[in-house]
């Protein structure tokens, strides 16, 4: 693969065009064909925002990829870090230009504050434990709300955002958790701080409250019956919350199979 595609890692761009597509269908409806130029500007500030980001990453990271990932562009010496650092800068810049393109303030405040927040991330958050992790969060949560911001309509995500943001908190503490051997020295995390139980108590908190929050279109009548399939993904975040403190690892990864039921039962309940 071309040593550029690598470097912006294209299949992560592709991956969140998707997700970003799913998102305006629960924002919009069927009506999202109505939007389909902001949609197309949309898919490629997602795209060019991955590739900064990535690169910002690898430029970062160019000294301790050479052992924890050693066949990525920079430390192969296939690109150089200055390079890598242009093109993360570069793709950031692109992003938050072409989120002028939206016409929507909504929209481009977001692709701009993600900008911001990706680059704090990436220079001086992602050693600070708690807090990256709430960057992560944040930034999760705001894929959602950029959706939201193309159609001009936050009133179907902003609870997917947040419930997207609450649950990446407690999938970030657990894998705080499980690489709090191999992260000494590197990274101050919140299992470092207060210890393993204690932040898993943290983590099972973010993974609870996920699931109230899913509970409130039950009462305000925002989406069709099929939603119910939510009750699915709510079952999976309370055993997430429960499985922290003996297996941090697969609840993390539950919590994405969590995660994807959501979504499914968001989507459900625009579609029907």
């Amino acid at each position: 693969m071309n040593k550029y595609l690598r470097l912006f890692r294209l299949q992560n761009g592709v991956m969140g065009f998707i997700g970003l597509l799913i998102a305006i269908f629960i924002a919009a409806g069927y009506d999202m064909l109505d939007q389909w130029v902001n949609i197309v500007i949309g898919g490629v500030i997602v795209v060019a925002f991955v590739a900064g980001g990535n690169s910002l990453n690898d430029y970062v990271d160019a000294g301790i990829d050479k052992t924890a990932h050693p066949d990525r562009p920079v430390p192969m010496g296939e690109l150089t870090a200055r390079t890598a650092m242009i093109c993360g800068y570069g793709g950031l810049a692109i992003a938050v230009v072409l989120s002028l393109f939206l016409r929507r303030w909504e929209a481009t405040l977001i692709v701009l504050a993600a900008a911001v927040m990706m680059i704090g991330y990436e220079i001086a958050l992602k050693q600070r434990g708690f807090v990256g992790n709430l960057c992560i969060a944040i930034l999760t949560g705001l894929v959602f709300m950029f959706a939201g911001g193309i159609v001009g309509d936050f009133s179907q995500v902003w609870i997917l955002a947040l419930l997207a943001a609450l649950v990446s908190v407690g999938r970030e503490i657990a894998k705080d958790i499980e690489d709090e051997e191999s992260d000494k020295g590197s990274r101050r995390t919140l299992p470092m701080m207060i210890g393993d139980r204690n932040a898993g108590i943290v983590a099972a908190v973010f993974y609870v409250l996920g699931p109230l929050l899913s509970f409130i279109p039950f009462f305000t009548g925002l989406f069709g019956i099929l939603y119910a399939v939510v009750i699915v993904a709510d079952a999976i975040f309370i055993y997430c919350a429960v499985l922290v403190f003996s297996n941090p690892h697969k609840s993390e990864k539950l919590a994405k199979v969590a995660m994807f039921v959501a979504l499914i039962s968001f989507i459900l309940g625009v579609a029907l």
